[in-house]
């Protein structure tokens, strides 16, 4: 039976695996499930339809599942869910979906996510991040695999962050920031690509290499968009991993609908 402290308010209907535990004064609703594992800390707040799977822990005064901020909102069943090990700290906030989306709002597995962070209805924040103290998500922004946020970063709704990226303190992303590249500043700018972080996650030296070639074309040769991208697919070509990096930068690229970073 799941370990639930006696002042914890916890509706009969939500699903609880027999080895959650669940802190003093925290208040669990009718349609939220946790799997096994999970710790839910003191005074947390889970709502709506949300699904939180294995050995995540959650810290005081954390609010998970509320309904949007978004005025669209009419109290449709839109969900939250949640993946595996992720170490959630004090006062962060997760939204449900909306109807105007995909009415989902998606947190990977294994992400690190510090005190204040917001992510708001309907992003996607993958696996593997870290998102600094204050960080703050607005509707609809997507973060990939392995990004870092600094800080106080705040991510202007309908933004995407690729893969491996990472922002300084206090950053404000205004538009989409490619795969594998360092930015920071208000607004944004590309510093470079995230060179170390790569390294530690086992990339060759000739994929790092064709990667700041790649950050080179992209925004120090003077090409148009058009003209990188074409010059970024032909060394694509050769295929191995750096075909596959060079990949995903391409298929970022032609996702961006609100522009790059510049």
């Amino acid at each position: 039976m799941a370990r639930i402290h006696p002042t914890a308010v916890i509706d009969p209907a939500a699903e609880l695996h027999e080895t959650v535990t669940v802190g003093a004064f925290s208040v669990i609703g009718p349609h939220v499930r946790i799997d096994a594992g999970t710790q839910i800390g003191p005074h947390v707040v889970i709502d709506g339809h949300t699904s939180i799977g294995r050995d995540n822990q959650f810290f005081p005064f954390c609010s998970i599942g509320a309904i949007s901020q978004d005025k669209k909102y009419k109290g449709e069943p839109t969900r939250l869910e949640v993946g595996d090990r992720n170490m959630v700290r004090e006062f962060v906030t997760m939204h449900l979906g909306t109807v105007q989306d995909e009415s989902l709002t998606r947190v990977g597995s294994d992400n690190w996510i510090m005190t204040y962070v917001h992510i708001a209805h309907d992003c996607r924040v993958g696996d593997h991040t870290v998102l600094s103290s204050s960080a703050q998500l607005a509707g609809h922004v997507h973060v990939g695999d392995h990004a870092i946020l600094g800080g106080f970063t705040g991510v202007h709704q309908f933004v995407k962050i690729g893969a491996h990226c990472m922002t300084g303190g206090q950053s404000l992303l205004l538009q989409d920031v490619p795969p594998f590249v360092m930015a920071a500043g208000s607004p944004a700018k590309p510093a470079g690509i995230n060179t170390e972080g790569l390294k530690r996650r086992g990339f060759s030296p000739e994929a790092i290499r064709a990667l700041r070639d790649a950050f080179k074309t992209l925004y120090r040769s003077g090409l148009t968009l058009v003209e990188a991208k074409a010059a970024i697919a032909e060394k694509a070509a050769v295929g191995g991993e750096i075909g596959e990096r060079l990949g995903q930068v391409l298929a970022f690229l032609d996702t961006a609908e609100r522009g790059i970073i510049r």
